[in-house]
């Protein structure tokens, strides 16, 4: 694929990797995936769907949904060109491997392990863990730490069911809320940054059926925090 110029990819969201099949691109922070009540417009979405369309207002083709990332997280973000394409993403979205970057306030017990509870969203729009499998839906979040500081540890996470806020909540259920995470964590003054990337996304392509990995570079506030080659 032949790079896009700057000026031509969409505001808050780099392509990555673009063909006949699938757009997948790299999602600054603040930009919504898909529209929400207090924003319709300011969307990865809707701006790959101005994009397909060169201008032509009158052009009917459109980009489809396979996945979201909250609007505070970064990151590897893939979206279907065709109706029968996301089908096809979804349906192999278990064979799908998430890779995320973490930093999280202080050190983890546990250098490695599996995080499991059933989670649901109440009515203000905020997600709750629990043991007992009748009060949401079964959410897992493997997680590795890679490096720590008196502070905060950077975490690698293999994300193996995809539920709203699950690697803030689980993170947060352990005592060890993400750095930046008003909702779930601890309001700081000058940590406002998420820190939370997803760093890479391996498909296998409907097309070719070979397996595709795309990556994204993790922002600088990273490394503001924590020095990694990332």
């Amino acid at each position: 694929m032949k790079k896009i110029p700057k000026k031509h990819q969409p505001r808050g969201f780099e392509i990555l990797h673009e063909d006949l099949d699938v757009i997948v691109g790299n999602k600054a922070a603040g930009v919504l995936t898909v529209a929400a009540k207090w924003d319709r417009d300011n969307t990865v979405h809707n701006l790959l769907n101005l994009y397909v369309r060169k201008g032509n207002p009158r052009s009917n083709k459109c980009v489809y949904v396979v996945h979201r990332l909250d609007q505070a997280t970064t990151g590897v973000l893939i979206f279907a060109k065709t109706e029968q394409v996301q089908h096809f993403l979804k349906d192999d979205w278990k064979s799908t491997i998430k890779t995320y970057y973490a930093i999280v306030h202080g050190k983890m017990p546990k250098k490695s392990g599996t995080i499991t509870s059933y989670l649901e969203e109440d009515e203000n729009y905020v997600v709750h863990s629990s043991k007992d499998s009748d009060k949401g839906k079964l959410a897992i979040t493997e997680y590795e730490v890679l490096k720590e500081t008196e502070k905060f540890s950077l975490l690698k996470i293999n994300l193996l069911t995809g539920k709203k806020n699950q690697i803030r909540v689980h993170l947060a259920g352990e005592g060890h809320p993400i750095v930046g995470d008003p909702k779930y964590g601890k309001p700081t003054t000058n940590l406002k940054e998420l820190r939370l990337h997803s760093a890479s996304l391996e498909f296998t392509h409907p097309h070719s059926k070979k397996r595709i990995t795309i990556k994204a570079p993790v922002p600088n506030y990273f490394r503001t925090l924590i020095d990694y080659e990332y």
